[in-house]
């Protein structure tokens, strides 16, 4: 009843544009690897199972089955509240170095049951609640792009920081509606209202680093085309890098989207994550969410690294010993 035909992961079904073979095929392994978790997740009989099927997937897009994994267990707590709950329990073992990528699924099913998200909220983490609003708007982008890339609709239900968090995920699926094209998403990201804009790039660069394709001319592009929000790009590049450190599947575009993008390596742009995430205040007016996020990005305003002049950041503190992981 709730499966979903790998065709959906096609640009041919999707309508996405294609300027390049390889990185739409690139980008549809992403879709595919997404919808193999989905399923295992329906089909699997226990958690530890559903573990070690998710960790025979290639490293590299590992990340990917477990978002799918998520959607997956999130829709069952949801269409099943009286029974045994899935999401949490998953998420507290064999996910547990997955939580950035599990929480972006548990948004999707959110989109795909046209639920509250401000009611769902509860049901996440404190602190990383908001990715599942992130997945809400991924999806938004994915599967309904006419109305939210060309016309710029957002969710009725949405409301205050909610809507910035959907278009951080709206951000993430131009990566693929535009087929990663660093020449266009410029263009396509200016469409929108300039307050939309910053969150918009925040999402563009989590994906570029996380899903990858181009090659480091085409990263230092879209650098430059990011221009005065080339921090917000940054801030996404550094989540991506810190989510890829905890499940011990660092890639090599990750690597280099952080060397070209933050003028940093990944160990250093996963440490400053952390870092950012110490002490966070209590949610109030400004989410704590939002308060890691401008840490990161005040970072790079700070050194000036992005639009110009790039240099390595110093001072950057190394997380403690023992320190919380948030990602």
């Amino acid at each position: 009843m709730f499966g979903i035909s790998a065709e959906e992961a096609t640009f041919s079904r999707r309508g996405f544009r294609s300027h390049d073979d390889s990185l739409r095929l690139r980008l549809e392994q992403v879709g595919q690897t997404f919808l193999e978790g989905y399923h295992a997740a329906l089909e699997a009989e226990g958690d530890a199972a559903l573990g070690r099927r998710l960790d025979s997937v290639e490293a590299e897009v590992r990340g990917f089955a477990y978002e799918g994994a998520g959607m997956a267990l999130a829709l069952l707590d949801f269409v099943k509240p009286w029974g045994r709950k899935r999401f949490r329990p998953f998420l507290a073992g064999p996910g547990s170095a997955h939580q950035y990528m599990m929480h972006v699924g548990a948004g999707w099913a959110l989109a795909r049951l046209r639920r509250d998200p401000s009611k769902a909220l509860t049901e996440f983490d404190p602190l990383l609640r908001w990715l599942a609003i992130d997945g809400y708007g991924f999806h938004e982008g994915y599967f309904r792009w006419p109305a939210s890339v060309v016309l710029h609709k957002l969710p009725r239900r949405l409301s205050g920081y909610a809507r910035r968090a959907f278009d951080q995920g709206l951000g993430r699926s131009l990566w693929f509606v535009e087929g990663a094209d660093v020449e266009r998403l410029p263009t396509t990201v200016a469409t929108f209202a300039e307050e939309r804009q910053p969150d918009l790039w925040s999402g563009v660069g989590l994906a570029c680093a996380y899903a990858g394709g181009p090659d480091a001319d085409g990263i230092d592009a879209l650098r430059v085309g990011a221009g005065r929000f080339s921090t917000h790009l940054a801030q996404g590049v550094v989540f991506a890098a810190a989510a890829r450190q905890q499940a011990g599947n660092m890639a090599e575009h990750t690597r280099m989207a952080c060397r070209v993008v933050c003028d940093l390596t990944a160990e250093a742009a996963a440490a400053l994550a952390s870092s950012a995430a110490q002490q966070l205040p209590l949610d109030r007016d400004v989410p704590a969410y939002e308060v890691w996020r401008r840490r990161i990005a005040n970072e790079f305003t700070r050194s000036g690294v992005g639009a110009g002049r790039r240099r390595t950041l110093s001072g950057v503190a190394q997380p403690r010993a023992g320190a919380l992981s948030v990602l």
